[in-house]
């Protein structure tokens, strides 16, 4: 990654999560240990670039998690912009989300697949299913098995901190990815066209 890569201000996720999810294509998420300054982590710095993502938007959006209200599981959604929600699904896997808009909205995008950048070792070493390396970040909760994004995470600040989105001067696609959201039970979500991705990229959600 280029040298001037810097932090998304929390300014940039405090936006509707239909207008900031295509904006997240090509920003770079990254992994380093608590309190390390950079070029002197004892573990390897875990870099992806993100190129895909499905924007959820909170009681009017039958496919999100806080259509019914704030709840235990879904408060972080509830919380600033900026910070990561994180969930446990099918009684196995993590997913990570970016908070959007205004707190109160329950606004978030879920970063559903990334290209690795660096850290690949232990990312293979995370995910030893993967045939590819366009197979360890292929999937939402591939991305978080390879990052070992687990609900300790949950409310982590995304401005600052060990897991941080990041701007590298790559600009998102001009013509994204457009599609409906996957995994959505006919009429709870299903028919908004809320996934954005990079066109063709390799590693994008099978």
């Amino acid at each position: 990654m280029p040298v001037r890569s810097r932090a998304l201000p929390r300014s940039f996720f405090a936006r509707d999560s239909r207008v900031l999810a295509p904006e997240l294509l090509n920003k770079v998420l990254v992994r380093r240990p608590i309190g390390e300054p950079a070029g002197e982590a004892t573990v390897p710095l875990l870099a992806a670039r993100i190129v895909e993502v499905e924007a959820y938007c909170g009681a009017e959006d039958a496919g999100s998690h806080a259509y019914r209200g704030q709840t235990a599981r879904n408060a972080t959604m509830f919380g600033p912009a900026g910070h990561l929600y994180v969930y446990f699904t099918y009684g196995m896997h993590w997913c990570a989300n970016a908070v959007a808009g205004e707190p109160g909205t329950a606004s978030a995008v879920l970063l559903r697949a990334a290209a690795p950048l660096e850290g690949l070792d232990v990312m293979r070493a995370r995910r030893p299913k993967a045939r590819r390396d366009r197979d360890l970040l292929s999937g939402p909760a591939k991305l978080c098995a390879a990052f070992g994004i687990t609900g300790a995470l949950d409310a982590a600040d995304l401005t600052k901190g060990e897991l941080r989105i990041l701007d590298d001067g790559t600009p998102p696609p001009a013509v994204p990815l457009v599609t409906t959201r996957i995994g959505l039970a006919a009429g709870k979500g299903d028919e908004h066209p809320w996934r954005f991705g990079v066109s063709a990229d390799p590693n994008l959600s099978r």
